[in-house]
């Protein structure tokens, strides 16, 4: 008499291990059209990395979607950010550097011209000319604290949005990126988040200092 297969334990059963496809990941009506941020702000702890992504077109800013990462999951991320931008580069070139704003000169900065055939003013030998401008000395990085009272972070994003994969996509003006838990029975998206092309080098710069600290 063939004898019948033992049926696993139930314990077993629970920790077979379940593999998602980052397409297969169910996509809540609530969350498809995703959010737009133009700023990101990285905080890491001893077990997570939490992602602020801001939104600095608005008065006050405000944080629009904060993602909570595992850090195993926050050095992918930056691994395949840069994959992401290295194929983006291939196809578009590489992002454009954002602006610089350049503050307006000083109204000191420049003496007035002297008109036409008027005699030069002489430099006096004890007395150097200064300089027209000269820079403050650079400022120290402002603490974390001086940021989030200009921020506006609503109570229901505080404990934000867990995520263990990342899935990224990009057009030629904006990438997309997909934070979602996957568990069983099914991935979910938890966060989308979308950022023009140009402020993605800023995450990945940001990503890797949070993590390399």
């Amino acid at each position: 008499m063939a004898a019948s297969p033992v049926d696993p334990d139930p314990d077993d059963r629970a920790l077979q291990r379940i593999e998602h496809a980052p397409a297969t990941a169910r996509i809540p009506d609530s969350l498809g059209q995703g959010v737009f941020a133009t700023g990101v702000i990285v905080l890491h702890g001893q077990h997570e990395f939490a992602i602020d992504f801001v939104q600095s077109l608005v008065r006050p800013q405000r944080v629009a979607a904060r993602v909570v990462l595992p850090p195993a999951v926050a050095s992918q991320l930056a691994v395949a950010l840069e994959q992401s931008l290295a194929a983006y580069a291939q196809k578009f070139g590489a992002p454009p550097r954002e602006p610089e704003v350049v503050p307006p000169p000083s109204p000191m900065a420049q003496a007035p011209t002297p008109p036409d055939g008027a005699p030069q003013p002489a430099s006096s030998p004890e007395q150097p000319p200064r300089p027209a401008h000269t820079p403050p000395p650079p400022s120290s990085q402002p603490p974390i604290t001086d940021h989030y009272e200009r921020l506006k972070l609503p109570d229901e994003m505080l404990g934000g949005a867990y995520a263990n994969m990342v899935s990224i996509s990009h057009t030629g003006s904006e990438f997309c990126l997909d934070f979602i838990a996957k568990f069983y029975p099914r991935a979910a998206v938890t966060t989308r988040v979308y950022m023009a092309a140009t402020r993605v080098p800023d995450l990945l710069a940001s990503l890797k200092r949070s993590i390399g600290g």
